[in-house]
């Protein structure tokens, strides 16, 4: 198995405090389900800044910010977007951009 970081980008935040409850509930179900191919849940991110060769800062996460993040296993880069599908951000407009994280020896 390899492992994968889902990048979660994007997506409208709930407005009540019950929204936000459902929303929750919605996400430990997705994560739950992944079993024993959750690594890490991960958490949500704050706005960032991103720093470029040329030593500028780009501030807010530029045209697309991190959100969130999580590290999953999967047999193949076709079962991590499989398990991607069923993610709560993407019912609240956001998106997942998975990579698989390489092995370093």
């Amino acid at each position: 198995m390899s492992k994968y970081v889902f990048a979660y980008h994007g997506g409208k935040m709930p407005e009540s405090e019950e929204e936000a409850k459902k929303v929750m509930s919605q996400w430990v179900t997705w994560l739950q389900g992944l079993g024993n191919n959750l690594i890490d849940g991960g958490n949500p991110v704050g706005k960032s800044s991103t720093v470029q060769s040329d030593g500028s800062i780009t501030p807010d996460g530029g045209s697309n910010p991190l959100s969130g993040y999580s590290l999953i296993e999967a047999d193949t880069m076709e079962q991590a977007l499989e398990f991607a599908q069923g993610c709560p951000a993407l019912a609240a407009g956001g998106s997942v951009e998975i990579a698989m994280a390489m092995e370093m020896n």
